[in-house]
């Protein structure tokens, strides 16, 4: 995504942790004048990364999905980080399915070094990826290709999947309700998860904090559906309480860091 510098991918940061951003609080924070954090928030909204409301800006949420660009800039080194400790949970040997998303991209990426993996997905940027490396064996869906973001979806995806039992599957989600739900935006990508979920010995949810303060309409889950959740931070405190009680293994990146 073109024009974004290193001081607009801070302040990305920094609605995702509040949520919100004031134009008079960011000048303040970066030393700046409103004038330029304007122009910041203007960029930020331009590329639909953030939303401008009255004195600032806030993530976008609703029914309305993030642009593909976008969604990788957000909480970028906190993806990578549940890329790795996801990757971690994989064997050598094992076979995979690796559904669309930012964050299951980077479980993708904390792959490479693994050996003997069978990759199934529906993701046409995880498949360009890992095809190159003769360790591993590529299988693709066929179906719908999204423009948006190489995700291929609908029936046939769905059924393709079905044709599999596999002993691992990673989706992500782009909201996560504190009854436990597990939302999307595109009922098509939902379906084809589902048959994901379906068809795996073992389903890990990856998805950053950022996911608790968004809301979407089509429900792919529940979280007792779910073996392991990959998260940095896991802010409510009634969807870790549902994880315990579904016997389901959270891990916080965040947890894990020297700083702790």
């Amino acid at each position: 995504m073109a024009g974004l510098n290193e001081r607009h991918q801070r302040i990305l940061e920094l609605a995702r942790v509040r949520d919100r951003v004031t134009v008079d609080g960011l000048a303040a924070e970066f030393g700046v004048s409103v004038q330029t954090i304007r122009k910041d928030l203007n960029t930020l909204c331009d590329n639909q990364v953030l939303k401008r409301v009255h004195g600032g800006a806030e993530l976008p949420s609703g029914i309305e999905n993030l642009q593909y660009e976008a969604r990788r800039l957000i909480a970028a080194a906190q993806k990578d980080a549940i890329g790795q400790a996801a990757a971690a949970l994989i064997p050598n040997d094992s076979s995979v399915f690796i559904n669309i998303g930012t964050t299951t991209e980077a479980v993708s990426q904390a792959l490479l070094n693994h050996s003997g993996l069978m990759v199934v997905t529906n993701n046409i940027n995880v498949a360009n990826r890992m095809r190159v490396y003769p360790q591993f064996e590529v299988v693709i869906a066929g179906g719908v290709v999204r423009g948006s973001d190489g995700g291929i979806v609908g029936e046939a995806a769905a059924a393709f999947f079905s044709q599999f039992k596999v002993d691992y599957a990673v989706i992500g989600a782009s909201a996560l309700d504190q009854d436990g739900a597990l939302l999307d935006y595109d009922y098509r990508e939902v379906k084809v998860a589902q048959a994901i979920i379906a068809n795996a010995r073992h389903v890990i949810l990856v998805a950053d904090a950022s996911k608790f303060a968004r809301t979407a309409p089509v429900r792919i889950a529940r979280i007792d559906q779910i073996g392991t959740f990959v998260t940095d931070h896991c802010p409510s405190e009634q969807f870790a309480a549902l994880c315990s009680a579904a016997g389901v293994v959270l891990v916080e990146t965040e947890a894990q860091s020297p700083a702790g």
